[in-house]
């Protein structure tokens, strides 16, 4: 277990298979979050250390610097291999104890058919790591101390290359915090250009083109044209998602 230090339970708990892939994703709704008082912690599967830019080390700086934009409270890497994430007994029991240690009380993931098979198999991770993590039969332990057992049905996930085979969910009105997410995603400028500050001389990938930038862009304005607002994202649920009254629609 690559975790370290004293953790306090938080309200929802982001994981994504490599640096950026939360900020890329769902970085307005966890501004928005954090904005309402919310606390949240980002779980990196990966360091990135096989992405075609940038390295290890510069990717872990531009993490923590994005983290740091987007106010979130805590910010953990597991250091499973980047480009070969397995759905195996030793990455299944790093899930379980990340969920026990932070007890979110929501979960956002990547959904199941994405187009970085890293994806793919955090998402099958995180299913069955919260199935799991619910099992009393199954000790963990953290720090010298026993972790108890948490399992939770609100896990959601997020829209990142590909869209959803079927309509989202439900969409998140991210029109006041996109702006951060923006500046979050910019961080990582080994990944993605940044006129005067991503460097030159390294191979162009998808992200790194500037249009890319104009696509994220494009693509949150047309989920908010479709509710009404600015900006969106997207999510979808594992589990149906009930409401305590039609009231809190109103």
């Amino acid at each position: 277990m690559t975790l370290k230090g004293n953790f306090d339970k938080v309200d929802v708990l982001a994981i994504g298979a490599h640096p950026d892939d939360i900020e890329l994703s769902c970085g307005g709704t966890i501004a928005k979050l954090t904005d309402e008082g919310k606390s949240v912690a980002i779980v990196d599967c990966t360091r990135g250390e096989s992405g075609t830019r940038g390295t290890p080390e510069i990717r872990l700086d531009e993490a923590k610097k994005a983290a740091e934009i987007l106010g979130v409270k805590y910010r953990v890497n597991l250091g499973m291999e980047d480009g070969n994430i397995e759905v195996n007994k030793k990455n299944i029991l790093e899930i379980i104890k990340t969920i026990r240690i932070f007890r979110p009380s929501a979960v956002l993931f990547h959904p199941p058919y994405e187009r970085h098979p890293d994806h793919e198999a955090v998402h099958k991770l995180v299913r069955t790591g919260m199935f799991k993590s619910g099992l009393r039969k199954i000790v963990t332990e953290y720090n010298g101390i026993q972790l108890e057992p948490h399992r939770i049905r609100k896990m959601f996930c997020y829209m990142q290359s590909y869209t959803f085979p079927n309509n989202p969910d439900f969409y998140v009105d991210v029109s006041s915090t996109h702006e951060k997410k923006m500046g979050a995603i910019k961080a990582y400028t080994s990944q993605v250009f940044v006129e005067g500050v991503s460097r030159t001389d390294e191979p162009v990938t998808r992200l790194s083109r500037p249009e890319f930038i104009d696509e994220l862009e494009a693509r949150a304005l047309y989920f908010g044209s479709l509710i009404g607002v600015k900006y969106a994202e997207v999510f979808s649920s594992v589990e149906p998602i009930g409401l305590r009254s039609l009231s809190v629609l109103l």
